[in-house]
């Protein structure tokens, strides 16, 4: 974030949102860390622009005695925008990450359809996706799962679940937090690298200075994944597919990074003319969007 008031960077992010928020009656999970006490600051913030009615929900698993702390914040943080706050219970007995993750979408359900809200906004952010896109791929998903989370799903009828934050930088959102100076707890079981997900986000937080553009790759890998598991985006797909290959037989080596690729792909799409880079050199000149032998 930039500039004398750089939490307005993040609200416009938000705002660029607005056909998937406006008019929403929000169930807003908040688990009291930064991202979701940024979450529930933003859409405070945004609420009469995009006429949203919101009340926060607090989720205790009963896993660790600290939970009592991260829903204090909660608490705080519903207190200083003037947002109702529930508390929500669930079993975790027998419960490994994925059934606990269930249980925690099923009570945000219900209380979504206690107070006749249509949707469930969670704090999910760019590194998020990441490690959901890794996650997937070391389980051996296909395009799928490999398109990691959506901005909006349905978690029943009428009622959907919505990600407002997934393209926004997790380290954006704290500082936020700091800008507006709001409380948020940190969850001391993040650092167990037993569990898969703490261990693929430490792996990723030593990748990140080697790769400064590692979450915008993945996410845009997972778009394309994502693109490619529905119809309608299952010509391009195939579209790409091939040339992708076509590149690669004429330079005799992998045809180079996605963006030369798919600008290529749209300059032919539109009839466009000119040459195009692919990197190492290599260009193709096209001539009213049909590639020119030279």
């Amino acid at each position: 974030m930039r500039g004398a008031h750089p939490e307005r960077d993040l609200e416009s992010a938000v705002l660029r949102e607005r056909e998937l928020l406006v008019g929403r009656k929000l169930t807003v999970a908040c688990s009291g860390g930064a991202d979701s006490v940024a979450l529930v600051a933003l859409l405070s913030a945004l609420s009469e622009r995009l006429e949203l009615h919101l009340r926060v929900a607090y989720v205790n698993h009963a896993t660790r005695r600290s939970a009592w702390q991260d829903e204090c914040v909660a608490l705080r943080v519903g207190a200083t925008f003037g947002i109702p706050v529930d508390t929500l219970a669930i079993d975790p007995e027998g419960g490994d990450e994925a059934t606990l993750r269930e249980r925690r979408y099923d009570v945000l359900l219900e209380h979504a359809r206690s107070w006749g809200h249509d949707a469930v906004a969670t704090a999910h952010h760019a590194q998020d996706q990441s490690e959901s896109v890794l996650l997937a791929l070391f389980r051996g998903a296909g395009e799928r799962g490999l398109g990691g989370m959506r901005v909006r799903r349905p978690l029943a009828p009428e009622v959907e679940l919505l990600r407002p934050l997934l393209a926004i930088d997790g380290e954006a959102l704290r500082a936020y937090c700091h800008a507006l100076a709001l409380p948020y707890a940190v969850d001391p079981s993040n650092a167990a690298l037993d569990v898969r997900r703490n261990a693929v986000r430490d792996a990723l937080d030593a990748l990140r200075p080697l790769f400064p553009g590692l979450d915008r790759a993945v996410a845009r890998a997972a778009k394309i994944a994502g693109n490619a598991a529905g119809a309608e985006e299952a010509d391009r797909a195939v579209a790409r597919r091939w040339l992708v290959g076509a590149l690669t037989r004429r330079l005799g080596r992998n045809a180079s990074e996605f963006e030369r690729v798919e600008a290529l792909l749209a300059a032919i799409e539109r009839g466009g003319s000119g040459r195009y880079g692919l990197g190492g050199g290599a260009s193709v000149l096209l001539r009213d969007g049909v590639p020119v032998e030279e």
